[in-house]
Parts: structure tokens; sequence; C-alpha cells
């Protein structure tokens, strides 16, 4: 029988204890996140690679008697070090020396799928194929003979359906036989073109001896051929001058040693898919040829985007939020009801610091759940049919003036509903450069808590025209983000724009596990990571607004506000609206309270109160800033955690603030200087 748990090590160093180490390879969308799931179960640890930003999973699976730590390597398309996810993969590989390399293949695409096989087979290591898939494969007319794909591969090769448990237990019980010796691999290697053979045993040659330690001096010798930026650096840096002279003497020979290494894995591919497959019948027409016809169409494809997104927002509103006004009135809300029973007669700090500094905080984290959950749930089952990738491909003509491509939209878009999600859903960014500058721009997307203050303070000024104010705000954002996205692309951001390559995998029917376990895995990441950092901040903000003497007017918090008066004049507003304004941060719904508490409003109401005390165009001033403004609590703590740089996210933090700001005075001086012209 096999049992599974998770690793509770943060590094690529596993536990003493464990008696074999699994690397778990495989190209994006082959389904090896979800043969991780299978063998690891829920207690598996994420985390991130030291000293990256990719994100690192482990789990140890116990079977028949062994420890197998399985590490779950970024996918990957091939071992060239073109991204931050092969130069990891590789690297963990050839420097830890895993006792099995576990590569996932997918039985539908098998020939895209057997080129990372082909690079795998050039570093010697123990090697377990799963081809999975196979009920997508099947659904498409493909008949694939593993025993005969084995027997070519001279790997073992274990036929599996991941998401319904199919062949898993097959697999971990291959990958325990080559680890304990049971089966010894003899892989069939692909090989260079005849063409270049003397040229790379030549080379081989000439960097034998100075090669270091674990690396095999003929994969170093491949790569060079291939003009691997990262080998390319390593070696030169180990060579002497003449000796690096001969070898660079030696590829401007033949420049073109990496199609001949290409040509020699493509030509060794279709050996063995020639061998294994028997293809469907010509001119058949598959399921995901007769769907991208729309789903990838200019016109259609924007349309069918439209009604998903439409969905997911729809569903969020219909089903989130009633659910997080119910936590938060009923859950929350009465925790803090009886918090105030039991702590009556204890002193007012110690009740303030429960009810408003720990329950409100331990809250935020609580009512932003169903939100999470539904917009996880969402994005997972797209995932899985394989709908994400045609949103990014119809998408990415739209992205590139903001110098993103397709992948970025989702995330942003999701910050609609909430930008916690939407910080957290840059993960399907590979490219970090892209990821980071979707993450600095996932906050100007206005959220359903800002669009609530919008909601309560337009129709106060602007009446049968708040629905148009309202908009406008909504278009300002977004055209503040295209500007912002255009000018850090094109300088502290900038770099070179890489190709939007994306593999369209073929769709199939939602698996309910796979979706209820990613949901799950994501819900509790943002629970244990921000919502330690949200309670931190919410008591560290109440001491501010508790300090020195029990009285948010003569709090801290008011303090602050009094020294920005003069910021708050720029735009008409006093200095109570600008103390609204910072005590938004836990909560964009906060502002209105505040307010509340620090006007004490007649018999009018508060709205009676602050139509008095500004005009329309600080009210709009307001709003301006209040859409731009830094983002809550949560999605400041959300950015750090995806960043995992305090330094980005103070920096997102500070141009967020003088943008607001700017923005705010620019449209309040402009109305001015309008109106005493007309």
């Amino acid at each position: 029988m096999s049992s599974c748990h998770g690793s509770a090590q943060a590094t690529t160093v596993l536990p003493m204890a464990v008696g074999v180490t699994v690397a778990l390879a495989g190209q994006p969308n082959v389904g090896k996140s979800t043969v991780f799931n299978m063998l690891t179960g829920l207690n598996q640890h994420v985390g991130n690679w030291p000293g990256k930003t990719v994100e690192q999973r482990t789990g140890i699976c116990h079977h028949d008697g062994m420890d197998i730590a399985i590490v779950d390597l970024p996918g990957t398309y091939s071992l060239t070090a073109n991204s931050q996810e092969e130069l990891i993969a590789r690297e963990f590989i050839i420097t830890q020396r895993p006792q099995v390399v576990a590569a996932i293949v997918d039985a539908a695409i098998l020939e895209r799928s057997l080129y990372l096989v082909a690079e795998l087979m050039a570093l010697d290591v123990p090697l377990v194929i799963g081809l999975n898939m196979m009920d997508v494969a099947r659904q498409h007319g493909l008949q694939i003979e593993p025993h005969v794909l084995q027997a070519a591969l001279g790997v073992p090769v274990i036929p599996m359906t991941a998401s319904s448990g199919q062949g898993v237990r097959e697999f971990i019980q291959a990958i325990a036989d080559v680890a304990s010796g049971r089966i010894v691999c003899t892989p069939s290697k692909p090989d260079i073109r005849a063409d270049h053979k003397a040229v790379l045993d030549e080379l081989e040659r000439e960097i034998h001896d100075s090669v270091p330690v674990p690396y095999p001096p003929h994969w170093i010798a491949l790569k060079l051929l291939e003009g691997d930026p990262a080998i390319t650096e390593m070696m030169q840096a180990r060579l002497d001058a003449a000796t690096w002279q001969a070898i660079q003497e030696i590829l401007r020979r033949h420049e073109d040693a990496a199609l001949a290494i290409a040509g020699g894995r493509y030509e060794w591919i279709g050996r063995m898919v020639r061998a294994a497959v028997v293809q469907p019948h010509g001119g058949e027409v598959t399921l995901t040829e007769r769907l991208d016809r729309v789903a990838t169409h200019p016109l259609w494809g924007m349309a069918v985007l439209s009604v998903i997104l439409a969905l997911i927002f729809g569903l969020t509103y219909a089903l989130g939020e009633p659910i997080q006004k119910w936590l938060e009135q009923t859950v929350v809300g009465g925790a803090a009801s009886l918090a105030a029973t039991g702590l009556a007669s204890a002193p007012r700090w110690l009740s303030g610091l429960i009810i408003d500094g720990v329950i409100g905080g331990a809250g935020t984290v609580l009512t932003f759940t169903p939100i999470l959950v539904i917009f996880f749930a969402a994005l997972a089952v797209l995932e899985d049919i394989g709908y994400m990738a045609r949103a990014a491909y119809v998408m990415d003509r739209f992205m590139h003036p903001m110098g993103l491509h397709g992948k970025s939209f989702l995330p942003l878009f999701l910050g609609f509903g909430c930008n916690v999600p939407s910080v957290q859903g840059t993960r399907i960014i590979e490219e970090p450069r892209a990821r980071l500058l979707t993450i600095l721009l996932a906050p100007l997307v206005p959220c359903t808590a800002r669009m609530a203050v919008v909601a309560f303070i337009a129709p106060l000024f602007f009446g049968q025209a708040a629905t148009i104010v309202s908009w406008g705000l909504i278009m300002f954002s977004l055209v503040v983000l295209a500007v912002l996205g255009f000018i850090l692309s094109k300088t502290i951001l900038r770099g070179e724009p890489l190709a939007f390559i994306m593999e369209l995998p073929l769709y199939h029917r939602p698996h309910l596990r796979n979706i209820a376990l990613l949901v799950w895995q994501r819900s509790l990441a943002f629970v244990r990571r921000a919502g330690t950092i949200i309670l931190v901040v919410s008591v560290l903000v109440w001491a501010l607004s508790w300090l020195p003497n029990g009285h948010i007017e003569t709090s801290f918090l008011a303090m602050a506000g009094r020294a920005l008066a003069p910021l708050g004049a720029a735009m008409g507003l006093p200095w109570t609206v600008m103390v609204a304004l910072l005590a938004s941060f836990p909560a964009k719904e906060n502002a209105i309270a505040i307010l509340g508490v620090l006007l004490a409003p007649g018999e009018g109401g508060l709205g009676a109160t602050l139509q008095g005390m500004l005009t329309p165009s600080a009210a709009l001033a307001y709003l301006v800033v209040q859409v731009l403004f830094i983002p809550c609590m949560a999605t400041v703590a959300t950015i750090r955690q995806e960043t995992n740089s305090l330094r980005w996210t103070m920096a997102n933090v500070v141009m967020l603030l003088v943008i607001s700001f700017v923005a705010g005075i620019g449209v309040y001086q402009l109305l001015q200087a309008i109106f005493a012209w007309a």
C-alpha cells in the first residue's frame, strides 16, 4: 500500500530520513501537477526556490516501506537557459542528483512532449516516463502502445490517466523499482546529426578536463554547440584564453550546430512516435479543432471570452458578496459582540485591541475567503478544461502596448472583484518581468470595495449623473493603468519583449478532485501568509487610532491627517477626509465608517454633513484619489508574498500614493480653473 504526506522543508535539501529523491519533470499543461497532487495529497509544502520567485513544491510519498521525496520541478519545454524555470529544473537534476527523474508526457500531444525527454536523456539520469492523459488521447482517435514505446525508449513507460488515479500506483512502483535497482534503464538516446558528430567529439575533448563536477562533459559540449548562454558564461570563466579562443573558432565554423542537435532530437522523436502511435484517419476534425474555430477567432473569440468573464463576474457578485456580508455581519460581528460582552469590565484599550485590532484583522481575512474561493475555482475550471490558453491568445494583441502579453489579462480582470486574487492570479505568467509588471499594475483596477465608496458618495454630489461619473472613474483608472504600464515597460522594467508562445492544450472534461485540491491549496496559502500580515497591520492601525489618549480625534492617526492638511487643501479636502483616506488602508469601506466617527453627523446623516463640507469638485477629486490610492492591506500583503520583495512592495505603494494625489490635485485644480473661467 502507498501513503503520502508533505515535507516541511523549504529548500532543495530534503530531510536525511528520506530514502529516495525523485525529480518530477514535464512541460506545462501535461498534468504534472495532477500527478504530484495524487502522490503527495494535501500535506505537501509550497514555498519558493531559494533566491527565486518561482514556486517550489515538495512532498514525501511512503510506498511499500520506502520514503520517496518528490520535488515538483517547474514546467519547462526544454532544458535550455531561456528562463528561471529551465535553469532551476536542470540545475536541480545535475547538482542534486535525484535517484530518479520522473518525466510526465501528454499522450495526446506525444510528439511535442517528448522533446523534454530527449533533453533529459542526455543527462544520463535514471528515467521513468509517465504517459499521462491516455483518456484524452483516445478521445482524439490516437492509439498508443505503451509497451512498444517502452521498448523503443529503453526506459519504463507507464500509461496513466492521473485525473482519475489510473496508473498512478504503477507509476510510483516503477519509480521505486528503478531507484532500488530492480529495473535497470538502458535508454536509447537521441544523437546529433551525423555531419556534426565529429565537431561534438572535438569540442568535448577540448573542454573535458575543465568541466566542473557534477556536469557531464558530453552535455556541456552539446550546450556550447547550442549556444546556451549560462553554460557559455560558465565555461568561458573556467578556460584559459587560448583554449577559449580555440573553442570560439570551432563554434564559428559550425554556427548551424544548434539546428543539427535539434534535428537529431526530432528524428529520434519521429522514430519513437512512428513505432508506438497510430494516428487518426486523415481528414478527421477533432473536438479541439471545432471548438477553437470559435474560441480563437479574432471576433467570436472575444465574444466567448466576454461571456465567460461576465459569468465569472456575475457568479462572484451573486454568491460571494452575500456570503461575505453574512460573514462580516454574523460571524465577525457576532464575535465582536461576544468579545464586547466578555470584556465589558476590561480596560477600554484591551477591548479595543481585541475587538477592533485582532477580530477586525482576522475578520478581514475571513470575509475575503468566499471571493477568493469563487475566483480560484473559476480559474481552476478554466485551466483544467484547457481554455485559459485560448483567453490569453485572444487578448494578446491588446496587452502589447503595456509591455505585457495575453496571460496578464485575466489576472487584471479579476481585480474588478478583488485585487487579492488578481495579484495571486499572476502565477500563471511564467516570464518574471511580465509577472512583476502585472502585479504592480493590478491595484489600479478598482475593486468592489472601492466602488462601494464611490456608490455612496457619487449620488450625493452628482445626482442623476452618478452612474456616468462612476463609469468615468473606472475608465480613468484603466487609462492610468495602460499609461503606467507603457511607461514602466519602457523604463525600469524594460527588457527584450519575449515572443508569446503558449501550448494550446486539447480540451477535456474538468476533474473535480483537481479543482478542489487547487482551490484548497491556494486559499490555504493566502490565509496562512497574507493573514498573518493583515492581522499585524490591523493591530498597528488600531494602535495609531487609539494612542496616545484613547480618542480617534486626537490620535496619532488624526495627527497624520492634520499633517496632510496642506495636501488635502490642494484638493479641497479637510483633514478629516484625509484621515478617512488613510484609515481605508485596512479595508476600503472603512473610509465611510471613519468619516461617520470623525464628523459626528447630525439629523441629516453623514450624507448631508458631507454635502455641506465638500464642493462637487472636491468630492470628485476625493473619488479620483480613492480609486487610485494604495490598495487595502490584504492586497499589499499579497504583493509582498507574490514578489517576495519588500523593496518592490514599498515601491508600488509609493508609486500609487504619488499617482493618486497628483491625479486628485490635477482634477480639482482643473475644475476650479474651468469654473473660474466660466
